[in-house]
């Protein structure tokens, strides 16, 4: 029987951690067999799982990181004891999804995975791979990573540290993730695609496959609970949803537009912590971050428009949730945003451009959400459908496995 082995930082919780159980599932319904090992978050999964190291270790490297910018390097006992499992379980392929999240030692996997001479698959959700330092460069439009980094500009951002090894990390990153043959990266946009194509992993076969989501989850819902819950009777609702709220998600953007809004309007913003949801204008509705899918997609479904202010981005999979839930999107020309949405189901808009927000806010209301809603359905099966997505990912394992 095939056996599948995924890497990833959570399983079944959070966007990643989701990816990876879906595939896990599509490995599964295939007859073959499905490995998680995973550092931190999870929820009950299909697959079999392994936690990888513990609390201590995930301290211990986060500390490693914040003294010496060395993110990648610690967890040697917990990375040791993780290929320890792989050689007993011994499977045809490997599949990583983040490396990054302070639980795996990727010289020391490396090392291993060029020896272990299996094929490898490896989902970039994010640009850490190929940089000195940061997982997103365009928040401060920095281009160092297509030669080689040096004095970075964010080592006080995740994965944050006190001192700068942006070009020790970057050129032992281009060593280390450059020494294996049998590699193929799967980018989850056309846009991280292209940059991948100008980094020093240019040489590995590309194979872009978009995000999918749980289609029959995210789905219209009746949510007149929600809408007496928070007094959204005869409001125009604002949706945005990010975890967590970081400076690069643009809550700034919701502030703003709070300030140009009636009464009409009801702004509801999903995923603060209490200190973010303390500092919210009174106009702003402040919820914490929810793992309950089926109140998600209510909120989804409660919403007007979704709003998607994001300064930098692969490729949300919010924006194919909320359309899926028939809900409009509206979000900046970031990265890979604007591949989730056409002409008939959102509005893209020139990052950081405000009055562009409220323009396409407004054009949205004119037009009224029904106008978008059916295409938004429409547009979700065709393109976002899981069962669609990581069918794709079976295929290629197909493909490199030479199996028919």
């Amino acid at each position: 029987m095939i056996k599948i082995f995924q890497i990833s930082s959570e399983v079944n919780s959070g966007s990643v951690g989701r990816i990876a159980e879906h595939i896990g599932e599509k490995i599964i319904d295939n007859g073959w067999e499905s490995y998680i090992a995973y550092g931190r978050d999870h929820n009950p999964s299909k697959s079999n799982v392994i936690l990888i190291g513990n609390k201590t270790s995930l301290i211990s490297h986060g500390l490693k990181t914040r003294l010496t910018d060395r993110h990648g390097f610690g967890s040697v006992a917990a990375t040791k004891k993780l290929i320890k499992t792989i050689k007993e379980i011994n499977p045809d392929l490997i599949q990583l999804q983040h490396l990054h999240g302070y639980f795996v030692n990727i010289e020391i996997l490396f090392n291993f995975l060029s020896e272990f001479n299996k094929p490898i698959v490896w989902t970039f959700h994010d640009c850490w791979s190929f940089t000195g330092h940061c997982a997103y460069y365009e928040f401060v439009d920095c281009h160092k990573w297509k030669t080689e980094c040096f004095k970075c500009p964010q080592t006080h951002d995740y994965p944050q540290s006190y001192i700068d090894q942006s070009t020790r990390n970057f050129r032992d990153k281009k060593r280390i993730f450059n020494s294996v043959e049998n590699l193929t990266i799967v980018p989850v946009s056309n846009w991280i695609g292209d940059q991948v194509k100008e980094s020093f992993l240019k040489n590995f076969r590309v194979h872009t496959i978009h995000n999918g989501i749980d289609i029959e989850k995210f789905a219209p819902q009746n949510a007149e609970s929600i809408k007496e819950k928070y007094n959204l009777k005869n409001k125009f609702v604002i949706l945005g949803v990010a975890s967590p709220w970081s400076e690069r998600k643009g809550l700034k953007y919701f502030v703003e537009l709070s300030k140009n809004i009636s009464d009409d309007y009801q702004i509801i913003l999903i995923g603060l912590n209490d200190e973010q949801i303390k500092k919210l204008p009174s106009n702003i509705i402040g919820v914490k971050r929810t793992e309950n899918i089926k109140e998600l997609a209510e909120f989804y479904s409660v919403a007007n428009v979704f709003v998607n202010p994001t300064l930098e981005d692969t490729f949300p999979t919010t924006n194919l949730e909320a359309q899926s839930c028939g809900t409009p999107v509206i979000t900046f020309k970031t990265g890979g945003a604007p591949e989730a949405i056409d002409e008939n189901t959102g509005i893209v808009v020139e990052k950081g451009n405000v009055q562009g927000l409220l323009d396409a806010i407004q054009e949205i209301k004119k037009n009224g959400k029904q106008f978008y809603t059916k295409e938004c359905r429409k547009r979700a099966e065709l393109k976002f459908n899981k069962n669609n997505r990581f069918q794709e990912y079976l295929d290629l394992y197909c493909d490199i496995l030479k199996l028919n």
